[in-house]
């Protein structure tokens, strides 16, 4: 059974660094060093509640807010969705390390998961940025990267607090992915249509 929490707890957090990479990290790193619901401490990844990395992570937050509208375009998206996975498949490992002497698979999972996570976000958040520019509320296109952050940490924090909310997270991603699919679909099918 803690196997289980602890591959949620992992998948919970990857998820989370998928819709922004730096603010969920920064949180479970910082419950870490508390020993709070997850310690990376005598693990392969107990560099991830170094103080030395929570500096690294907070310069990168920071940075990434100041260079929001760089970070908007194609290529900035990929290189956070980039980041978001290669933070998700560490977590992950290392929230599974914690307990556990197998944790390589945790790799592939939070790789795997946070891809979800910033597929589904980046297109989310494009077409709710493509109407409030067409709507002209700049303001709040502006706002889109805060509401992801703290999404973010909230599904990091919820998913090391109680493991099993990750199910949760990831069933939302899920259906917010299926749903996006299917307007697509139905969007071209009425192009079509028009021809």
């Amino acid at each position: 059974m803690k196997l289980v929490l602890d591959i949620l707890q992992g998948l919970g957090v990857a998820s989370a660094t998928g819709l922004r990479p730096f603010l969920p990290a920064l949180l479970t790193g910082a419950l870490a060093t508390a020993d709070l619901g997850v310690d990376f401490d005598g693990t392969s990844f107990a560099f991830l509640e170094s103080p030395v990395w929570l500096l690294v992570l907070v310069i990168a937050l920071v940075a990434s807010i100041f260079l929001r509208q760089m970070l908007e375009t194609p290529p900035g998206e990929a290189a956070l969705a980039g980041i978001g996975i290669g933070l998700g498949a560490l977590l992950c490992a290392a929230s599974i390390d914690d307990r556990h002497a197998t944790w390589w698979y945790g790799l592939i999972a939070g790789a795997a998961v946070a891809l979800l996570a910033s597929s589904v976000s980046r297109s989310l958040f494009g077409r709710v940025r493509a109407r409030f520019a067409s709507a002209g509320d700049a303001s709040a296109a502006a706002a889109l990267p805060f509401y992801g952050e703290i999404t973010g940490a909230v599904v990091a924090g919820a998913s090391i607090l109680f493991p099993p909310l990750a199910i949760v997270a990831i069933g939302f991603l899920i259906a917010l992915l299926v749903t996006g699919r299917r307007r697509s679909d139905q969007k071209y099918a009425g192009l079509r249509i028009l021809r």
